[in-house]
């Protein structure tokens, strides 16, 4: 087993790598190292023409990507046009996604009376959907779009309601969204509650000109099932409220896409997010401590182990790829434990962690210092060797959450000096 002072190192370095993945400046941080899969040169957009179910024209852009991939549809705020998205549209569409923007009706260059908006379902509320709907058809039905695989992105009260809204109306082809500066009521978080398998990106600003969206996103965000969900909350000071959004008093650049000036990262982040869900793991995002914190909280209490296996079995009989927790926290759980000389308990932790992350070799390394720990030493030759094994068949990341090779080497060195400690000659 690894002497005492290099377990508390590796404890004490996880532990940090938490901290940082959690704080407001570490959010920061990442968001400013754009995506490696963006382009910094979006291609040009088509304008089109749709025509709505009444005859009304309505005007869209179209951002292609170069090759066939999902298709993402973008609805501005109550206070600005389908423009406020080209920055990101264009980086979804250098990314593999292809993209529409809309002018609402009597927005922009569209057609159409403008009205603002209601909270009660009124009649504005069916016409919007139609013709959102006619710009998802028109999205869905070009030659390299996957129409199976879509992402609804939403701005302000108008856009936030009306993605949400079109994504009930859509739910087997919507596979992700992402939501600034908003709100939906009754029927959007009805359905926010009943769709577990969407995953949502919620953004928003303490200093948004309309102050109470903060806390209604945050209500939003906690409505929503989905353990693959994600908040991104700029602190800073209350602003003073001066008018709704659909007056054009809010314009001080911290309200929906007017972000963009602001932060920046945020395209990036949101085009990113759509990255992950749409493209490499479709309908997916990895789970954050904050969308799963009943489950951690769970884990620690007496049996909490037994349950949330229990919960990760019946979540995956619905989707097979189902998480309820991020792998690298429950670690740290683990290790916890163990240093507190709770090896048995740790042992149970790392064997929860592997059965929700069976391709991780970071999993079967640290179930390794806990079998070593507890005394199993065939169980912890086992698993040491099982995670050698993942790292030389490169079939899977070293970890869900990192595959650096500085990561790589941690845990083969670990899992080696395991090995070294049972008397197994280890190949170098």
């Amino acid at each position: 087993m690894e002497d005492i002072q290099m377990a508390q190192l590796r404890v004490f370095w996880l532990s940090a790598v938490l901290i940082l993945a959690v704080t407001p400046l570490a959010q920061t941080a990442a968001a400013n190292s754009p995506p490696e899969q963006l382009s910094r040169v979006p291609p040009p957009a088509r304008v089109v023409d749709l025509k709505a179910s009444d005859g009304t024209i309505l005007r869209a852009s179209y951002f292609a990507a170069a090759k066939p991939g999902p298709g993402v549809l973008l609805l501005h705020q109550g206070n600005r046009t389908r423009q406020s998205w080209d920055d990101l549209a264009g980086q979804l569409a250098s990314a593999g996604i292809n993209t529409l923007t809309l002018d609402m009706r009597g927005f922009g260059e569209s057609g159409g009376k403008h009205q603002n908006w209601p909270r009660e379902d009124k009649p504005v509320k069916k016409i919007w959907a139609d013709d959102i709907d006619a710009a998802w058809k028109y999205l869905t039905s070009q030659p390299r779009v996957n129409a199976d695989v879509i992402g609804l992105g939403g701005a302000g009260l108008l856009g936030v309601d009306n993605a949400v809204l079109a994504a009930s109306r859509h739910s087997s082809e919507v596979k992700s969204l992402a939501l600034l500066s908003g709100e939906t009521f009754l029927r959007g978080q009805q359905f926010l509650r009943q769709a577990s398998q969407l995953p949502g990106l919620f953004v928003v600003a303490d200093e948004d000109e309309d102050p109470p969206t903060e806390e209604v996103m945050e209500w939003i965000y906690g409505v929503s099932s989905s353990p693959d969900k994600r908040l991104v909350h700029y602190a800073g000071k209350k602003a003073p409220w001066k008018g709704f959004e659909d007056t054009g008093a809010n314009a001080g650049g911290s309200h929906g896409t007017d972000l963009f000036k602001t932060h920046p990262e945020l395209p990036g982040i949101i085009a990113d997010w759509f990255v992950t869900t749409l493209i490499k793991t479709p309908g997916h995002a990895p789970v954050e401590s904050l969308a799963s914190a009943s489950i951690l909280n769970q884990i620690e209490l007496p049996g909490g182990v037994a349950q949330v296996a229990q919960l990760l079995t019946k979540a995956r009989q619905k989707d097979p790829k189902a998480q309820l927790f991020p792998e690298v926290v429950v670690t740290i759980m683990g290790y916890n434990h163990i240093a507190a000389g709770e090896t048995k308990l740790g042992v149970e932790i790392m064997k929860l962690v592997v059965n929700a992350y069976p391709d991780s070799a970071d999993a079967y390394d640290s179930l390794s210092d806990a079998y070593l720990a507890n005394g199993e030493k065939d169980l912890a030759r086992q698993t040491a060797e099982k995670a050698l094994a993942l790292l030389d068949s490169h079939a899977a990341p070293a970890s869900s959450w990192s595959d650096t090779e500085e990561r790589r080497k941690l845990i083969r060195d670990g899992a080696q000096d395991n090995l070294k400690q049972l008397g197994v000659p280890v190949d170098h």
